[in-house]
């Protein structure tokens, strides 16, 4: 069974933003360790926060690229914010390629 992620908020849940990163951080650091590992993670809205200079996530989201997990960036999302030149993890591509991992996934989950 294949898995896509969802991030669409810089962070996981609605608590403090500090709250919701460390929270974010500890998912991921999980998901890491669990199989099957996810096929995508698609990062839109606030959620392109998570991959750019910065960002306590990005060093755990290189690893789970590095285990072959597609993560897709938002391209709208990161010219919104003036980010696209700050990105240091994931492949920046448009909604398209997320609707695909979408459509490709089994489940779909947003954290």
């Amino acid at each position: 069974m294949t898995t896509a992620l969802l991030v669409p908020h810089n962070g996981m849940g609605h608590g403090p933003p500090d709250l919701q990163r460390i929270l974010f951080s500890k998912y991921i650091s999980l998901t890491a360790d669990h199989t099957p590992l996810p096929a995508a993670i698609c990062f839109y809205t606030d959620g392109v926060k998570l991959v750019v200079q910065g960002s306590p996530a990005v060093e755990l989201l290189k690893a789970l690229a590095a285990k072959g997990v597609k993560l897709i960036v938002c391209k709208t999302c990161l010219d919104h914010y003036g980010l696209a030149d700050k990105v240091v993890v994931g492949t920046i591509a448009g909604m398209p390629e997320i609707v695909d991992a979408q459509a490709a996934a089994d489940k779909v989950i947003t954290v």
